[in-house]
């Protein structure tokens, strides 16, 4: 109840105030494990892809976040779970596999941290091994619009004008387990499908 009531209230701040478009719906399964991945230039994006996604969306964020109680009352009522980065954080890495066998959509930025300069960064190879491990589709997204924002500055960010694009869906088959070599090629591939939506868009 508390997810919908704010992702409903995103949506609506997002569209009177920066021109928030939604395409490619059509794209995003209903029902059944996905993994969300998407670019990230903006501390924006994570709110634009929860507003912009038809599924509630399980996200890691960073641990220190949930050093603040009242902060991390309202990021579990969110459904995000900590992440330590920087290092391998198995209860991480648990409780995305939990969340996609019980079929939750879980939402990923690849790159790892936000891009300094607005471009695509490299791939963490995450989000590939979490596909490959459950056979959970990945639907790669494009967010648009965020960074131009956050170079304005929040009290211009208005002037800009966010665009989320679902894209066509990567169908992984399960194997348990993946190579560094299988890994790497799937990341590539997602971060590829990603700059085709922004190119797009």
């Amino acid at each position: 109840m508390f997810y919908a009531i704010v992702r409903g209230l995103l949506r609506v701040y997002f569209r009177l105030f920066y021109g928030f478009r939604v395409t490619g719906l059509e794209n995003v399964p209903t029902a059944g494990a996905i993994i969300v991945v998407a670019n990230h230039a903006s501390a924006l994006d994570p709110l634009a892809l929860g507003a912009a996604c038809p599924r509630p969306l399980r996200f890691m964020a960073k641990a220190e976040l949930f050093d603040n109680p009242v902060l991390a009352m309202v990021l579990r009522g969110l459904r995000a779970f900590p992440v330590k980065r920087g290092q391998v954080d198995r209860e991480a890495y648990r409780t995305s596999i939990e969340a996609l066998r019980v079929g939750d959509a879980l939402g990923i930025f690849p790159e790892g941290t936000r891009s300094k300069t607005g471009e695509l960064q490299a791939a963490h190879p995450g989000a590939a091994r979490f596909s490959m491990q459950t056979g959970a589709p990945i639907v790669p997204a494009a967010v648009v619009g965020t960074f131009a924002g956050h170079r304005k500055g929040m009290n211009r960010f208005r002037e800009a004008k966010v665009r989320v694009v679902f894209g066509a869906p990567i169908q992984v088959p399960a194997k348990g387990s993946a190579t560094r070599e299988d890994s790497d090629r799937l990341a590539h591939q997602i971060m590829e499908r990603i700059q085709d939506l922004i190119d797009a868009a």
